[in-house]
C-alpha cells in the first residue's frame, strides 16, 4: 500500500478500507477454523497448533521489523505496513483452508 501520490487524508481513508477488508477476511478464515472444529474434521488439532504457533511467528516478525526500523516512522506508515503484514498472513491462511 502506498501513500506518497495521494494526500494524506486519503492514505488514512484507504487504510481504513484495508482495515476493514482484514476484519472481514479473517472473520471468513475463523468461520472456517470453527466449523472444521465443531465437526471434528480431520487435522482439526494439528490446525488449532499450527493457528497459535502463526500467531506467534507473526507477533515476532512485526516486532523485529518494528525494532529495526523497516515498519518506518510514521503512525501512518506503522499502520500501513502492520495490516499489509497481517491481510498477507490472513489470505495465505484463506487460501489454504478454502481448498
Amino acid at each position: 500500500m502506498k501513500s506518497t501520490s495521494i494526500p494524506p487524508y486519503a492514505a488514512w481513508a484507504l487504510l481504513g478500507t484495508e482495515t476493514w477488508l482484514l476484519g472481514m477476511e479473517a472473520a471468513a478464515v475463523i468461520a472456517t477454523r470453527i466449523h472444521g472444529f465443531a465437526w471434528s474434521k480431520p487435522g482439526a488439532d494439528r490446525e488449532a497448533t499450527r493457528m497459535v504457533e502463526e500467531k506467534l511467528q507473526s507477533l515476532a516478525e512485526l516486532q523485529w521489523a518494528w525494532m529495526t526500523g523497516a515498519m518506518g516512522t510514521t503512525p501512518l506508515s506503522i499502520s500501513q505496513k502492520t495490516i499489509s503484514h497481517y491481510r498477507k498472513k490472513v489470505g495465505a491462511n484463506h487460501r489454504r483452508l478454502s481448498r
